[in-house]
């Protein structure tokens, strides 16, 4: 369950030292390109200098929960910040942008009765923001990483693939509905793909002037979060990766073709995926009308 926000005055946060300028809440599964984005709305914050609390644990306060963070784009230490956060965040003076992520997590699976960021108070909150990728591409990058994971059996890693594939469904639901909950949904796949997206992104949220050049509209640098691209280790710039091929490059694998099947006939991933990304809801349907197992070994 998501509370509407909206942009406010900049208002004192006595735990980080400062008065923000926007909050951002953010919402995405793994290799959706979570990172590239956040580290791209870090850089167009004013002057630069923003805050970001890390894949923070979900239905617990963000300031008590995350797992990483970052301060004006560098790194920050967590151990001291727990002691005395303001003594971390305060570099990063009033105005600064607060980054607050969840990964894995769709805020459809919460309620009044229990809250996406526990005790957190919402009001202080600009936005939320959903990150999302096409199905066909996320999936495959998502089925790469877990299978580079030597302690993963097969079971377990599939295990983990259904239980996203059907959070990544709830996401989209919400994503369907972003106009109507004043929600900013950030889709991977047209980031990287045109400038012209990105500007329009920044501008909506309030980090770019109408008509004005953002300060930096770039794909920026592989973040190493999650260990970088599961595909090309060696890329550099974000500009080098073949995002939008990650599925061809799957397509021999025999556990993502079963992965594929089984996405074919999950009517409810398929109804948001025929209104969000119609070309992988096509594809799919012409998989459901193949038989997993060849006839000679059916028969």
């Amino acid at each position: 369950m998501l509370t509407q926000t909206h942009s406010s005055p900049a208002r004192a946060w006595p735990a980080l030292g400062i008065a923000p300028g926007q909050v951002l809440r953010a919402f995405g599964m793994r290799r959706s390109g979570n990172h590239a984005i956040i580290s791209w709305l870090q850089r167009n914050a004013p002057e630069g200098r923003s805050v970001f609390f890390n894949n923070c644990k979900p239905g617990q306060h963000p300031l008590q929960s995350f797992r990483g963070m970052e301060v004006n784009g560098a790194h920050a230490p967590q151990n001291k910040a727990r002691r005395d956060m303001a003594s971390v965040t305060g570099a990063a003076g009033d105005g600064a942008l607060v980054l607050i992520s969840y990964e894995d997590t769709s805020p459809a699976e919460f309620g009044a009765d229990r809250q996406v960021s526990g005790t957190f108070d919402e009001t202080r909150l600009s936005r939320n923001v959903l990150i999302y990728r096409s199905f066909l591409n996320w999936s495959a990058s998502l089925l790469k990483k877990l299978q580079a994971n030597e302690g993963y059996s097969l079971v377990r890693r599939n295990a983990i693939l259904l239980r996203a594939m059907d959070t990544y469904t709830r996401l989209l639901g919400l994503v369907r509905q972003a106009k109507e909950l004043a929600l900013v949904a950030i889709c991977y796949d047209s980031w990287v793909a045109k400038d012209s997206y990105r500007t329009a992104v920044l501008t909506q949220l309030g980090l770019a002037e109408p008509g004005q050049a953002p300060r930096d509209n770039s794909l920026g640098e592989v973040q190493p979060y999650g260990g970088g691209s599961s595909f090309q280790k060696q890329a550099k710039t974000a500009a080098e990766l073949q995002v939008d091929r990650r599925w061809q490059q799957m397509r021999g694998d025999a556990e993502f073709q079963a992965l594929l099947h089984l996405a074919a006939r999950d009517t409810a991933l398929i109804d948001e995926l025929t209104v969000l990304f119609p070309q992988d809801a096509e594809f799919l349907a012409t998989v459901a009308q193949q038989p997993p197992l060849p006839q000679a070994v059916r028969a």
